[in-house]
């Protein structure tokens, strides 16, 4: 049956790609890491950049994904369009099948054209292609399925796909459809929004350049294919209806905000801008905040507070007037969660999130939009018809109404702009103004500790170092409450259950630092109230805060309180970063010294650290090294911490690690030493240590991998984390020696032994299934027909896989001079059908590739391959016979030509 909902839809994409060989590779988060170019991910090859260029490799040459999608940024921008358009979004879903160097043009266009027209079931005559002005190869292979009046030809702006301002790029080829009246149907309809019921539904990008920074276009290395098509017009189009929140992917969500109001089906149609933009923004929302995001003043977390505010600000102009996004959330959830499970392991940060961000908002958004409409009809008594940037950037930093919210009040009242410019330029100059500098990270939040800590500097509760840190001399001590913060805001009294960041005139805490997780603990009061320290940062620099939940009682600014580390915690990160030294010695040691730590994460559980080297480090050098680590270990060497000028520890031959920044006074820490002897190591360091190296107890590696190019990863455990790991190793040894009933000094022999007799049997059971094959083989050489002077054998086989079944169709190409075979078989349910072809009849017009594209239509699938040879699957086995059935037909078809 052809998939109708939009889940069945996406499924049914994934599928039909994964059966031509395409790897299903999961979708990429939303917010952009590595290309500084994008905000967020904005195409489905964004993820594959790096291939098509040929940086990076991978296990698979085609690939199929379901990305998410946001757009709100560039000249990709679709915001302005939501809600009175029928088809634009924030965040959308896009489907794509990429070729990296495998396969190009023929086939990326086979392919979308029998899913469409295959699995898709869309009507052929419904369908126009548009190739770049140029792409006479493109034209030419869409004439096997279209009338040349079909075929159109489109420039730069339409035919040419570019991600960005820089990266892979290439002339593209646009499918779209009609779904109006076929009285109607006009090729000057493609492209054209004066003509109602045309849409695009794919874009084929055939990937043949980069684009550099100066503008420049060179070739890629392979030219490769990257397509995509909207998940949201797709099942407009197969669902027959006028608009993508006519879909079901956004009724359920629509019906929510319906069911909330109370709203009748003509109160709904007469706000539907406002209905569309809450469908549309809680939808972006949602996975913005499952991937991460969470809402702020820059970047990703701008746009989400931004979105989430305008789709409050249409909430609240259709009649809510408490939060409500949280409900439009879950019916996501609910609905797409299957898809991307993210949401569901995400759900409660997702609700939370929202609300939260609703609830700030409200607090201000009375006040601000009323400030917002003095200002608009003053300016619009005044005869101005622009807002100034300074006063909308104003209207943001006081009343937090975001730009795109005061831009649409000033639109919607007045037909009035935004001076845009002039607001950015106010919020680099409040950015300096702040110390920040004119392109930081500004985030309104960060002034709530800078604030606090001006004030207990002004006041004298703190001196200008601020905080007493000093993690190193203890793990508990007795401090005074100087500040709470909670939910963003400074309180005077935190109670139980209330999540809350503590400030202490002085703390024992471990900051995060060097790769060195921070330490965790509790605050206690001597009145019950307690705060289970869960994280423990440095916000801006003097300030320390101490975030926890209350665990019961309640804490109050200027109370004492008795803060205390997990001393068992501490031990056990202590042991694993003094490990890391240790690690670090031996891997120059084994090596060479162009070894040099890239990268550490020292937690109580495990050790983690990268460093420069190109090449895998094998089985028996890690032996090596940690065998020479825990001699190290068992030396005892004590670990001494000394501090100094920075240029007298480095002179004195401490390492120092690349890229980190030091003060004039430095920690050192050393290791052996003693008695006039060279230190076994010696390191610049401001994280926690043992006391002696006997206390790291034992030292196992459990994984080496590369990180980057020249740049390898180890990972490790001690102490504890050693005694686990070893422990259920050992215990797993045992079982398997119970289980095979052999000592375990004999496990390896045993296993081999087990295995090469697998292995015998399965080349016995080859070879029986291939004597089967071949005497199955020699009975249908008796079915072979005669069409126009070609032997032709069509019929389906009982084989274990495909690659007997292209041996068969090898033994008729031996036995038949001039000839075609189609074999086929089901094989896990579904089913193959491979073709061979002879050279003369290969001259005379009959091509395998084409012969088992077609009949695979028939089984609901499709393939390909060369002339000689080629391979195709389908959905339906039941259809096999009737597939090759048609063989003749076609065959015959061809050689008539």
């Amino acid at each position: 049956m052809r998939p109708t909902t939009s889940n069945e839809i996406r499924q049914a994409f994934l599928d039909y790609f994964n059966e031509l060989k395409h790897e299903i590779v999961p979708s990429a988060p939303l917010p952009q890491k590595d290309n500084p170019t994008l905000l967020f991910t904005n195409a489905g090859m964004n993820q594959f950049v790096d291939v098509f260029l040929g940086k990076e490799k991978r296990p698979y040459k085609r690939a199929t994904t379901a990305q998410k999608v946001m757009r709100v940024q560039g000249k990709q921008n679709d915001l302005e369009n939501v809600g009175p358009s029928a088809r634009h979004h924030t965040f959308f879903e896009m489907l794509g099948n990429f070729s990296f160097g495998d396969y190009f043009k023929r086939e990326a266009i086979d392919y979308a054209w029998t899913f469409l027209t295959g699995v898709m079931g869309l009507e052929p005559e419904r369908l126009f292609a548009t190739v770049y002005t140029d792409d006479d190869d493109a034209a030419g292979l869409w004439q096997r399925y279209l009338p040349a009046e079909r075929i159109l030809r489109f420039g730069k702006e339409d035919n040419f796909w570019e991600m960005g301002d820089i990266g892979p790029c290439g002339p593209c080829s646009e499918i779209h459809y009609y779904s109006g009246d076929m009285a109607g149907i006009t090729p000057a309809g493609v492209n054209n929004d004066d003509y109602p019921g045309y849409v695009e539904v794919w874009n084929l990008v055939f990937m043949q350049f980069e684009r550099l920074k100066d503008g420049s276009l060179v070739p890629l290395p392979h030219p490769s294919v990257d397509t995509g098509m909207g998940m949201e017009r797709l099942v407009r189009v197969i669902q027959g209806v006028d608009s993508n929140y006519e879909t079901d992917l956004f009724t359920p969500a629509l019906a929510r905000v319906q069911e909330l109001l109370g709203d009748s089906d003509e109160q709904r149609q007469t706000q539907y801008v406002g209905y569309r933009v809450i469908a549309d923004h809680g939808r972006a929302a949602t996975f913005l905040i499952a991937d991460g995001v969470q809402p702020g003043n820059t970047g990703a977390a701008y746009v989400l507070r931004m979105i989430i505010r305008r789709a409050a600000r249409f909430g609240r102009k259709i009649g809510f007037h408490q939060p409500f996004l949280g409900q439009v959330a879950q019916v996501y959830i609910d609905q797409m969660g299957d898809a991307y499970p993210e949401l569901r392991l995400r759900r409660e940060l997702i609700l939370y999130t929202l609300e939260r961000e609703e609830t700030r908002f409200n607090r201000t958004l009375d006040s601000g939009l009323l400030q917002l409409d003095r200002i608009l009809d003053d300016l619009h008594h005044r005869g101005e018809t622009v807002v100034p940037g300074d006063v909308a950037f104003a209207l943001y930093a006081t009343h937090g109404l975001p730009l795109e919210l005061t831009r649409d009040e000033a639109l919607e009242q007045h037909g009035m702009t935004v001076d845009e410019a002039g607001y950015t330029a106010a919020r680099e100059q409040h950015a300096l103004a702040s110390g920040s500098g004119a392109f930081a990270n500004y985030v309104v939040g960060q002034s709530v500790y800078g604030d606090m800590l001006h004030s207990l500097v002004n006041t004298g509760q703190l001196d200008e170092s601020g905080v007493d840190y000093d993690p190193y001399t203890g793990a508990a001590l007795e401090s005074t409450i100087l500040g709470l913060i909670s939910d963003g805001q400074p309180v005077e009294v935190a109670r139980a259950g209330q999540k809350v960041e503590v400030v202490t005139a002085a703390t024992p805490f471990y900051v995060e630092s060097g790769g060195e997780v921070s330490d965790t603990g509790h605050i206690r009061n001597t009145f019950g109230g307690e705060v289970a320290v869960r994280d423990v940062r440095r916000p801006v620099p003097g300030l320390i805060v101490h975030g926890g939940e209350i665990a019961g009682g309640e804490l109050k600014v200027g109370q004492v309180v008795h803060l205390e580390v997990d001393r068992e915690r501490r031990a056990d990160i202590r042991r694993n970063h003094t490990a890391t030294h240790l690690l670090h010695r031996e891997l120059r040691a084994h090596l060479g010294n162009h070894v040099v730590q890239a990268g550490s994460l020292v937690a109580p559980d495990r050790l983690r650290f990268d460093f420069t080297h190109d090449q895998p480090v094998g089985r028996d050098m890690l032996q090596r090294i940690e065998a020479a680590i825990n001699e190290a270990v068992l030396a005892n060497y004590p670990v001494t911490v000394a501090y100094s000028g920075q240029r007298e520890a480095i002179e004195r031959g401490a390492m120092a690690l690349f890229g980190e920044k030091y003060g004039d006074i430095v920690r050192t820490i050393t290791v052996g030493g003693q008695n006039d002897q060279a230190p076994y190591s010696f390191e610049l360091c401001g994280g926690l240590h043992v006391g002696e190296t006997g206390e790291i107890g034992m030292f196992h590696f459990v994984g080496e991998s590369a990180v980057a190019a020249g740049v390898r990863r180890v990972e490790a455990v001690t102490g504890h984390g050693a005694y686990d790991f070893l422990g259920e190793r050992l215990q797993l040894l045992d079982r398997l020696a119970a289980r095979l009933n052999a000592p375990v000094t004999e496990l390896e022999s045993r296993l081999e032994a087990l295995l090469e007799h697998d292995r015998s049997q399965e080349r016995e059971l080859d070879s029986a299934n291939r004597q089967l094959a071949r005497s199955a083989f020699e009975v249908l050489l008796g079915g072979v027909m005669e069409i126009r002077g070609a032997r032709v054998l069509a019929a389906q086989v009982d084989v274990p896989n495909a690659e007997r079944l292209r041996e068969m169709a090898d033994w008729f190409r031996d036995r038949v001079s001039s000839g075609v075979a189609v074999l086929g078989a089901v094989k896990d349910g579904k089913p193959i059908i491979v073709a061979a072809v002879t050279p003369d009849l290969i001259a005379r017009g009959v091509k395998a590739g084409d012969l088992v594209r077609e009949v695979a239509k028939i089984v609901g699938g499709g393939g390909g391959g060369r002339p000689d040879m080629a391979q195709a699957g389908g959905r339906d086995p039941e259809k096999l016979a009737d597939a090759l059935a048609a063989v003749r037909a076609h065959i015959e078809a061809a050689l008539q030509e």
